[in-house]
């Protein structure tokens, strides 16, 4: 059974009457890239907070690499490295400088360390170039080492790639790949850019109006957004034995209302549609179906908005 870095139950945060985060249940794994998904105010910031300690939960329960109590998360904190926001640096110093300064005020030991991050960010060869004149993207990337001085196991980034034109964003992603590869840093990215999500995360969860709608493995979430031929008959059973028998189609899945699915012969709809009207079928709809991330995320609010 995979161990659990991160485990919430019931997670609630409330200021007033109003829930940003409401009763939310989040299981995160030793190795995982989990992606939070959800729109701008959806509670994502809200919840990284309070894991990270910065804010303190209404209600529920958090279970950090198995601590449950206060004091007990606190140490385990300290295997935990966090990027909320864009981290606070001094413009007039270089990011050599305002490492050195953040590392000397946590008491890290160790002047390694802050070459250590600057490499692995490819910020090692920024000189004397004061922060103040750093690009959006090496600001990001700036931030990020100083979250990694720690050798955190566990990383919190909290949309990081906000605002990063596609060659930043590239850069964080490749860097964010090899952390979990080189160091087996489990990582939780929280963004509403879903595509980008896609290209990184091996799990997800899905947040709207501070709950979570669904918990899913990439893998699985590949499964529900695979390309196929959504067909619409009068009667499903014949349909599926007259695809069997006449195309030999075996991947497919029936689902209620007389829908059935096909994952193969995508490119031939004519010859699928001439294999039921020959065995009597009669044929509704026949449409080409296929989500991406986005498309899977609007489908769930919409669900939870008309449900």
């Amino acid at each position: 059974m995979a161990e659990s870095v991160l485990v919430t139950r019931d997670l609630t945060k409330r200021y007033g009457q109003a829930a940003a985060v409401n009763s939310v249940n989040l299981n995160v794994e030793k190795g995982q890239i989990y992606g939070l998904v959800g729109r701008n105010g959806a509670g994502k910031t809200t919840i990284i907070r309070m894991i990270s300690g910065q804010t303190v939960p209404s209600g529920g329960e958090l279970e950090l690499f198995g601590a449950t109590t206060p004091a007990e998360q606190n140490k385990m904190r300290r295997r935990t490295g966090a990027m909320v926001e864009t981290p606070s640096f001094y413009p007039y110093l270089s990011a050599r400088e305002n490492l050195e300064y953040y590392r000397i005020q946590r008491g890290i030991p160790g002047r390694h360390v802050v070459d250590e991050a600057l490499e692995f960010v490819d910020l090692a060869n920024t000189g004397k170039k004061k922060f103040k004149h750093f690009s959006l993207g090496m600001k990001q990337r700036l931030g990020l080492a100083l979250a990694l001085m720690n050798h955190p196991d566990f990383l919190l980034l909290d949309e990081p790639i906000n605002g990063l034109d596609p060659e930043g964003i590239v850069e964080f992603r490749n860097i964010l790949l090899d952390l979990n590869r080189q160091r087996q840093t489990t990582i939780l990215i929280s963004s509403h850019i879903l595509t980008e999500l896609a290209n990184v995360a091996d799990h997800y969860g899905f947040i709207d109006r501070g709950r979570m709608l669904e918990q899913i493995s990439a893998k699985a979430l590949a499964e529900k957004c695979r390309a196929c031929l959504e067909l619409t008959v009068a009667d499903a059973a014949r349909a599926a034995q007259a695809l069997e028998q006449s195309l030999d189609i075996l991947d497919y899945e029936v689902l209620p209302g007389n829908v059935i699915r096909l994952y193969s012969h995508l490119d031939e709809p004519a010859r699928v549609t001439r294999a039921l009207v020959e065995a009597g079928v009669a044929l509704e709809s026949i449409e080409q179906k296929g989500a991406n991330l986005e498309d899977y995320f609007l489908k769930l609010i919409g669900g939870v908005r008309h449900g």
